[in-house]
Formats: structure tokens, sequence, C-alpha cells
């Protein structure tokens, strides 16, 4: 049986990176404070670095775009939540 991969937050890898970006402490022991292998603290810190730079060159990407099928879809969802809405509020008496 393969064993799973092990996902790390966000969070979790911002805070892991910025300890390796200070230096204060070793990469051993940073491999060792984590529990994660030194190949992925070095990824981790090499995108934070990277994402640093394209935030101060204006060319960081902001919120993911929603695509047209997802907006139609919210937009058919608030058309019936208005309609029932309007229902029971009839229905109540209002």
């Amino acid at each position: 049986m393969a064993g799973q991969r092990k996902r790390y937050s966000a969070d979790f890898k911002a805070k892991v990176a910025l300890e390796a970006i200070r230096g204060e402490l070793t990469m051993a022991q940073l491999v060792s404070k984590h529990g994660v292998h030194q190949t992925m603290i070095n990824a981790w810190r090499k995108q934070a670095i990277e994402g640093m730079a394209a935030s101060f060159s204006g060319k960081a990407e902001a919120a993911p775009m929603v695509d047209g099928a997802e907006i139609d879809r919210l937009h058919a969802k608030i058309g019936q939540l208005v309609v029932e809405r309007d229902f029971l509020r009839k229905a109540s008496g209002r």
C-alpha cells in the first residue's frame, strides 16, 4: 500500500520559508524542528523569495479569476433564493 503525501498549509510553508530566509537556524535545525525534508524547505524558500520579487515588480497574481460558468451558476442560485424568499414572504403574510 502506497503512503499518502503529507500536505502542508500555505501558512506553515510561509513560516518555514521565512525561518530559512532569516538564517537564524541551520538547515539541519529547521529539518529537525519542522520534520520536513531540506529539499522542500529550500523549494519553499526559493518560492517565497521569487514571490517577494514579483510582488514588488507589480507582476504578482491577483486573486484567481472565477470562470464564466461559475458566475452563471452563482447567478442562477441567487435567482432561486430570491424566488424562495419572495414566496416565503407572501406565505407568512408580510
